[in-house]
């Protein structure tokens, strides 16, 4: 259900861009967005740092879009989250000494250090190509294949990044038995 609720803002995004343009399908993701934060609130359910940081990012580049009516700045958004959680893993590790992608997960599996060194870089390194993946689409293509590889493409390369991830780490933890 969480996952759903995620994703919903781009669900819409896409009914929206398909029924309508891409000026509607960005005010409906902006609104879903702060429709989604205003929920939380109200049920009293925490709000993680990246759901403010993609709430910021979809109402400014979002809301660049619409003033300007360009639809140069919500294709950035993409870029501009990916080069975000990029740079707060690679600042996270350099400049704080801390390796986020433990923090996040060392609840739920043990690993040996170097290989939560490579985990943080692997994610690190999968947004910077997701942020050049996105402008190479963005730029190279038509608005609809853009919102087609947004809501399909990247879902689908995240997921077999994920599931790649999965089997590298069942293959490391497995090594330490």
């Amino acid at each position: 259900m969480k996952l759903l609720f995620d994703f919903l803002p781009i669900l819409l995004f896409f009914v929206a861009f398909k029924a309508f343009d891409i000026y509607i399908a960005t005010a409906t993701a902006v609104l879903a967005s702060i429709a989604q934060i205003v929920w939380l609130r109200i049920r009293g359910r925490p709000i993680e740092p990246l759901q403010w940081i993609s709430l910021a990012i979809i109402v400014v580049f979002g809301g660049l879009t619409l003033i300007l009516r360009d639809e140069t700045f919500i294709k950035w958004k993409p870029t501009v989250l990916y080069l975000v959680f990029a740079g707060t893993l690679i600042g996270g590790r350099l400049l704080a000494g801390r390796n986020l992608m433990q923090a996040l997960m060392g609840g739920q599996i043990e690993l040996p250090a170097a290989r939560w060194e490579q985990l943080n870089w692997a994610w690190a390194g999968f947004f910077a190509c997701m942020a050049v993946a996105n402008l190479a689409v963005a730029y190279g293509f038509s608005t609809e294949t853009w919102v087609q590889f947004k809501v399909f493409g990247t879902l689908g390369l995240t997921l077999l990044f994920v599931l790649a991830q999965g089997f590298w780490i069942t293959r490391g933890v497995e090594t330490q038995e």
